[in-house]
């Protein structure tokens, strides 16, 4: 598994330490993606078949670019279109989405269920933060000329390896 990509040059460390193991990404056979996404009624392409696994198999929210590299590593077919085009239709069935944050780079998370980013400003290393911590929030307090839906908090701090 790689989580070091997403890691800046300069940083002292080459992964990031977990905040919540339980963040961790699972392992997922073969068999179990092809599953997930004949479920969803997806035709299983190489690419699409590729770039599911990478994000199943990694949490540092990775870029289009990042992806692009580590399923060329496997799958040297693959162009940045196709790793664009897989993803549309992965985000379109729910199976990945996209994480915006402050650097206006668009990354993709396999984890869809709901959850928060803890985003070090050392290293830049993203990971996730339970729902839990900040499910506190009445969506219902705005004002009647919004309509709140969900919401995402970032928290922005420094990591372990990087306090160190």
């Amino acid at each position: 598994m790689i989580y070091s990509r997403s890691i800046r040059k300069n940083s002292p460390h080459k992964r990031p330490i977990l905040l919540f193991p339980e963040a961790m990404p699972q392992a997922h056979t073969a068999t179990n993606i092809r599953n997930t996404m004949k479920q969803e009624g997806l035709r299983i392409t190489p690419q699409r078949f590729a770039v599911y696994a990478n994000l199943l198999g990694r949490a540092d929210h990775p870029t289009v670019e990042q992806i692009l590299e580590d399923v060329n590593a496997d799958l040297p077919i693959a162009s940045k279109a196709s790793i664009y085009s897989a993803l549309t239709v992965l985000r379109e069935v729910n199976l990945v989405r996209e994480v915006l944050l402050d650097e206006g780079v668009t990354r993709y998370d396999a984890n869809v269920n709901p959850h928060h980013h803890f985003v070090c400003r050392g290293c830049g290393a993203i990971q996730d933060l339970p729902w839990q911590a900040f499910s506190c929030f009445d969506l219902s307090q705005f004002s009647a000329e919004v309509t709140a839906e969900s919401y995402e908090v970032t928290v922005k701090g420094l990591c372990a390896g990087c306090r160190a």
